[in-house]
């Protein structure tokens, strides 16, 4: 991408925002080189088998940690590779022109999972949990929702009870990203019914420990290789310093990840548009209506004029978003305007991708129907789109 002529400002080493657009470093563009080979290698051979089976990619998943990228936020010390939130945003963006089952389960086991033990967790919480995450030698599973509580955390049923020298969990979570796979969870549970929102808490769990199980696999329209299901709790007993941070902060922890963790979901959202458009790109340079490629039809050019443009601007703003973040700036506006912008522009390309692709559009034998099928999660999942209208109104009228 270039930069406008004028001199821009000067930032610390990294991904550089003049305002207009972002020049990545030689060490982020090695970064992100290196996760699209790897994506083109080792993943794309396998999305429709691993999609039809709903098969978790266990192995892709394994070497992706060994390159480092179940930690990528993650400071060297802590087991992580010490990268910033641009190169994260690329990581997940080039996952996801892939194949978007892979992208959200890094996105979720980064920005949900470890980083919710980085940001909040003790020293000794850190060592034991937060390094081997990072070092994807476990599977980092995080759990709010439940079935009478998404949107609305005060509806959240699971409690925590301090009985001597630990806690007991009883209730249930849906929706968990690797809830059948994973090794550790962060779970919100509530140690206050009075309190409201400020009585429920964080905890890590165990979940090879007794007490809890996996419970039902959901089967899915789309990202069916991304394990999701739901964590039923009965009577699980866990130490006392499983509590993170101070009891009744868990819901203000969780909305703080969450801020980064949109970043994500908003990078997931570009890179399945960009891989939407490449597919139908490609197809319409190719496929020939009344002697010429359809590409030559100014209603197809008009399409793929109104793609590109869409996927440049969510990929600037999730860019923005990505860049405050590592300035230690709170991001709470930028997340949510990238996330919703980013996800509706996914489903918009994603649907325009099979039109242009015609019958053809409507089968397996090209990835646009997996798209099409896979984008639609990113304006539900880390809140709704409705929810992020919300989050930024308050942001706007309260500051």
């Amino acid at each position: 991408m270039s930069s406008v002529s004028a001199p821009p400002p000067s930032f610390p080493p990294g991904g550089v925002y003049t305002g207009f657009g972002f020049e990545l470093s030689d060490d982020q563009k090695a970064v992100q080189r290196l996760v699209r080979e790897f994506a083109r290698a080792e993943i794309a051979p396998h999305v429709m088998e691993w999609d039809e089976a709903q098969e978790f990619p266990r192995d892709v998943i394994r070497r992706l940690g060994e390159l480092g990228m179940l930690g990528v936020i993650i400071p060297v010390e802590y087991g992580g590779a010490g990268l910033s939130y641009i190169d994260y945003v690329n990581v997940v963006d080039e996952l996801s022109q892939v194949d978007g089952s892979v992208g959200i389960s890094v996105a979720a086991h980064n920005s949900l999972c470890t980083n919710h033990l980085f940001l909040f967790g003790t020293e000794e919480q850190r060592r034991r949990w937060v390094v081997p995450l990072a070092q994807g030698r476990l599977l980092g599973a995080w759990g709010l929702t439940e079935a009478g509580a998404g949107s609305d955390a005060k509806g959240t049923r699971t409690t925590a009870v301090l009985d001597g020298s630990g806690w007991v969990l009883n209730g249930s979570k849906n929706f968990i990203t690797h809830g059948s796979v994973g090794d550790v969870a962060v779970l919100m549970a509530v140690t206050d019914r009075s309190a409201g929102t400020r009585g429920i808490s964080a905890f890590v769990v165990d979940l090879h420990q007794q007490g809890i199980r996996a419970g039902k696999r959901e089967n899915k329209l789309g990202l069916r290789a991304s394990d999701t299901a739901t964590l039923v709790m009965e009577d699980c007993r866990i130490p006392r310093e499983s509590l993170i941070g101070v009891a009744g902060e868990g819901f203000i922890q969780a909305m703080k990840v969450l801020d980064g963790g949109r970043i994500s979901i908003a990078a997931l959202a570009v890179g399945m548009a960009q891989g939407a458009f490449d597919c139908a790109l490609g197809y319409s340079q190719q496929r020939e209506q009344f002697g010429r490629p359809i590409s030559e039809f100014q209603s197809i050019q008009n399409y793929l004029a109104d793609m590109a443009t869409e996927i440049e601007a969510a990929r600037l703003l999730t860019y923005r978003a990505g860049w405050l973040k590592d300035r230690g700036k709170t991001t709470t506006k930028e997340s949510s305007m990238a996330k919703l912008y980013s996800s509706e522009v996914s489903v918009r390309v994603a649907n325009l991708a099979v039109q242009i692709l015609g019958g053809y559009g409507f089968t397996k034998d090209f990835a646009a129907e997996k798209f099409y099928r896979d984008v639609k999660l990113c304006t539900i999942g880390e809140g709704t789109s409705e929810i992020q209208r919300m989050v930024i109104a308050r942001q706007l009228l309260h500051g």
